[in-house]
């Protein structure tokens, strides 16, 4: 397990277009009773980066984001480990990230923030 998260944790993800969705910020695992773990789905995000940094961090994180979004993203997104198509310099899932919620924050941001700087 030691391992994977060597190789997994901070790589790139990128979907089945190649389009770069973020980094690796934390892995979900089954525990199973009498079995090794099992990796269930990869977590991206400022909550789950917040949570490698401990409890403190994580429920810091959390809240800043839930406050910013208006508490429509409170979790981190996570993609099904099943997903994976390859895994080699990123990590490629099978999914189309514009049939996602990924980036909504960055969304929001550019339609709140950014749009109204003149000259943007």
């Amino acid at each position: 397990m030691m391992q994977l998260l060597r190789d997994i944790l901070d790589k790139q993800v990128v979907d089945r277009e190649q389009v770069k969705i973020g980094k690796v910020d934390g892995l979900v695992a089954e525990l199973r009773q009498a079995k090794p773990p099992r990796v269930i789905a990869v977590e991206l995000g400022s909550i789950a980066l917040g949570r490698r940094l401990g409890a403190v961090p994580g429920r810091w994180a959390a809240r800043l984001v839930a406050r910013l979004s208006g508490k429509r993203q409170t979790r981190p997104h996570r993609i099904a480990w099943n997903k994976v198509r390859d895994i080699g310099v990123d990590i490629e899932f099978d999914i189309d990230v514009r049939q996602t919620k990924i980036f909504a924050w960055q969304d929001w941001l550019r339609e709140h923030v950014i749009g109204r700087i003149p000259g943007a």
